[in-house]
């Protein structure tokens, strides 16, 4: 038996409570996926799969079912502190091969800079297979434009949550690229 999503959807959250797994399951709640049983998987974006929105492919769930997802986390106890969780996503131009999907969380980033970081580790992944010739060193809007020019990338896109540190509470941070089967 092959299963081959065709179909996923990227979704968001922040929680905040005093209990570390607490925050955790209000940023699920948040993100709309905290009633499935969520397994993580690695990060690869299948072929002919189709993104849809995070309404439609919730319709499409059950609660209690399990659910493949690639996500990011993170987490601090600590006031004011800057956290921040993205998935980023590189689709190849020839929709037969398989892309990639990256999780990328940090502290001190802002939703901008976490985000570029995550396409940029999802494009380059891609890019190494496709034989993409790129100096890994450039700036992200620089290899984008290698990439583009290549013509073997046809899309890239990140889903990234930011927030800060609450006192007295713990705060988490979720993104996750939900795969429907």
């Amino acid at each position: 038996m092959s299963y081959v999503p065709k179909e996923m959807f990227f979704t968001k959250g922040v929680g905040r409570h005093k209990e570390k797994l607490s925050s955790f399951e209000e940023a699920l709640r948040d993100a709309g996926i905290a009633n499935y049983n969520l397994v993580t998987v690695s990060s690869i974006f299948p072929p002919h799969c189709k993104v849809i929105t995070r309404n439609v492919g919730i319709e499409k769930l059950s609660a209690g079912q399990i659910v493949h997802v690639v996500m990011s986390r993170s987490e601090t106890n600590e006031h004011r502190r800057l956290i921040a969780s993205s998935v980023g996503v590189a689709r190849p131009a020839d929709p037969s091969q398989f892309g990639y999907l990256s999780e990328h969380h940090s502290y001190g980033e802002t939703e901008d800079e976490a985000a570029d970081y995550a396409e940029d580790l999802a494009a380059s992944m891609l890019a190494t297979v496709q034989g993409v010739e790129f100096n890994p060193d450039l700036a992200w809007d620089e290899k984008k434009e290698i990439f583009k020019i290549d013509g073997k990338i046809v899309q890239t896109r990140n889903v990234t949550q930011t927030a800060l540190g609450t006192k007295g509470l713990w705060t988490t941070v979720v993104t996750a690229a939900v795969l429907v089967p």
